[in-house]
């Protein structure tokens, strides 16, 4: 009879989901007269400045339903609106041409016939189900008490007729509130244009400050020093036959210029793409950032020391993300001990950098974390930062890697 109880307790849960949804019901069926009486209004001009708050109502009523059939079905449901922002008309325009607005409209009338029509199954169904059932699990409880001789085969596992239909209505009505309340295909591939239009601007934008960057430190320092090294040359080659002992001291000090110019050329490119990466891969440039990082970093780089390289722009990449946050945590968050850790599946790379500081890190205009989640982005991965006061700090990127 165990068997019998576990059931009723699911069929009993799928008609309390059922029956809970009778006030959105009821709400909605006020909602079939309340919206379009609220466009009627609003195109005679009348109605106008209410109808941006009818909309936000409409908005949190089908939020609330896609919370609850989302829990059922134990996958969140996600909404996309245009957001009501801007001039009084530009709220009333976004209110009217969002997608996502009409498709919550359509499904008021869903919501009501159907929560009400599978409402009303239920209530019928239970005398039903619990008579048919019941019977069953009694005959079957005394055919199991009846002797059985060795060679009778075996009973088939118990089986529930008519309770398990409420577990089906209540998935039946879930999925479709689900599929009427989803994004539509065209609404996401237009959130999709704009998160890549932002990136693209936002990868731009870091693109054109590391130009500045650059300009400025080829200008600042590397031109300045080659412009002193032709003047000491010259001052040189001048005192050559009235004074060898000036000149020499001349040129050797230009050979110690020459040094310093070299090392900080090589600065500036290592900026641009680190020659560490072309000579010893990333798992061997990931090593050399550890090695100066100044803490112990735990390393698991199995997933890009095997299979086939990274593209070289995912390598510059997780070269700089890892090395902005070791950068970070050195500076900034106190701790004694990091974690670099790589995983590659399904054609993604999943880098997750960890360190045991005091945390409460932040994004903010400038700051190398914005920098971080930008050249991510471009590339069209995501960036995931979690840093609660008192630690830990944990940053996730994927990217893309094409195996």
């Amino acid at each position: 009879m165990a068997y019998l109880s576990s059931q009723l307790q699911r069929s009993w849960q799928a008609s309390c989901h059922l029956f809970f949804g009778l006030p959105v019901a009821m709400t909605a069926f006020l909602g079939c007269f309340a919206v379009p009486t609220g466009v009627f209004f609003t195109l005679f001009l009348i109605g106008a400045p209410a109808w941006p708050e009818i909309v936000r109502i409409l908005r949190r009523f089908a939020g609330y339903e896609r919370v609850r059939a989302g829990g059922w079905l134990g996958k969140p449901i996600p909404e996309l609106y245009l957001p009501l922002d801007g001039s009084p008309s530009d709220r009333v325009r976004l209110a009217l041409t969002d997608p996502g607005t009409w498709r919550d409209a359509l499904w008021l009338p869903y919501a009501t016939l159907s929560i009400l029509g599978f409402s009303a199954v239920v209530l019928v169904l239970w005398p039903v189900a619990l008579l048919v059932d019941g019977t069953a699990a009694a005959f079957r409880r005394t055919g199991e008490l009846r002797d059985t001789s060795a060679f009778e085969e075996a009973p088939g596992p118990p089986r529930a007729l008519l309770l398990p239909v409420f577990e089906n209505l209540a998935d039946a009505q879930a999925r479709w509130t689900a599929a009427l309340l989803k994004p539509s295909p065209s609404a996401k591939l237009g959130q999709r244009v704009a998160e890549l239009s932002e990136s693209r601007a936002g990868a731009m934008e870091s693109h054109s400050a590391e130009l500045r960057r650059i300009e400025r430190d080829l200008h600042d320092g590397v031109q300045a020093q080659l412009v002193a090294l032709s003047m000491r040359v010259g001052l040189a080659r001048q005192q050559v036959k009235s004074d060898p002992d000036t000149a020499t001291r001349w040129l050797e000090e230009a050979q110690e210029e020459i040094d310093a110019t070299l090392a900080a050329l090589r600065g500036i490119v290592r900026t641009v793409h680190p020659p560490v990466l072309t000579d010893r891969g990333l798992a061997g440039a990931v090593r050399t950032l550890a090695v100066s990082a100044d803490i112990p970093v735990e390393m698991n780089l199995a997933a890009v020391e095997t299979g086939h390289r990274l593209p070289a722009a995912v390598e510059a990449a997780v070269y700089f993300v890892i090395a902005e946050c070791l950068t970070n945590i050195r500076k900034h968050s106190g701790a004694t001990h990091a974690s670099v850790r790589f995983t590659r599946a399904d054609g993604t790379l999943q880098v997750v950098v960890t360190d045991n500081g005091r945390g409460g890190a932040e994004e903010h205009g400038g700051s190398g974390l914005l920098g971080i989640r930008r050249r991510v982005a471009a590339l069209d991965g995501t960036t995931e930062i979690t840093s609660p006061p008192g630690g830990p700090t944990r940053m996730k990127v994927e990217l893309p890697c094409g195996s």
